[in-house]
């Protein structure tokens, strides 16, 4: 069974360094929903460090609701926007010697580009642009939407609960994350089976986050599992 293990880091958590070591791709923060330029640019380096697979993790310009807040943009600003971040944080990693290798939609862009076409297409679009694939949920729009312009990798969630569409139960919904790590990996090991997911997905702004990377590392590890970069 091989499995990535990814984070968003770069969003001044405090935690990056302590998760770095434990993780195979680290999804970093562009700038525009968390993360100061001093907070990513320590991160990208210590990433380089770890020779970890590093991908552009772009978010909603709304930084009092960390870009998990749903806005609404015509799709032009929103590749415009999605492509500024992009080249910022290439811009950085050039710096600190470490090569963007993928694009992870954050919050709230994330569920819009996964669920509507025109967010969606804006999204690929800024991909296409770059020359970079793109991470979202399987079966999604944005999935079927990358079909013939980038490539598409399927995402799961280890700490999230899911709806029956596929989609995640919303945060602010009871029984919305999964804190057994147990659990976690039973979840994980369905949603590779039955779903295909090529990257796995513990959120590193939690602030049980550290451990509970910790816990589920170890039982895939246990489990057998390979951990292994995506891209």
């Amino acid at each position: 069974m091989l499995i990535d293990l990814n984070c968003d880091l770069g969003e001044g958590a405090g935690t990056d360094a302590d998760l770095l070591p434990l993780i195979t791709s680290a999804n970093v923060s562009c700038g525009a929903h968390a993360g100061t330029e001093a907070e990513i640019a320590a991160t990208l380096q210590l990433a380089a460090k770890c020779q970890m697979s590093v991908g552009a993790h772009p978010g909603h310009p709304d930084r009092e609701h960390f870009g998990r807040r749903e806005l609404r943009y015509a799709p032009r600003d929103v590749l415009e926007m999605t492509h500024a971040q992009i080249t910022s944080l290439r811009k950085l990693a050039d710096k600190a010697g470490v090569k963007v290798r993928y694009v992870k939609p954050h919050g709230a862009l994330y569920h819009q580009a996964c669920r509507e076409d025109v967010y969606a297409d804006a999204v690929i679009s800024a991909c296409a642009l770059a020359g970079l694939p793109v991470v979202g949920l399987p079966g999604s729009r944005l999935e079927i939407r990358a079909t013939g312009r980038v490539d598409f990798f399927a995402e799961g969630f280890a700490d999230r609960r899911y709806r029956p569409d596929g989609s995640l139960v919303p945060r602010d919904q009871p029984n919305a994350f999964v804190k057994d790590p147990h659990e976690a990996v039973e979840q994980v090991r369905r949603l590779i089976a039955d779903r295909g997911v090529r990257t796995i997905c513990v959120h590193g702004d939690n602030p049980a986050a550290l451990a509970f990377v910790r816990a589920v590392r170890e039982e895939l590890l246990r489990a057998g599992a390979e951990l292994r970069p995506f891209a």
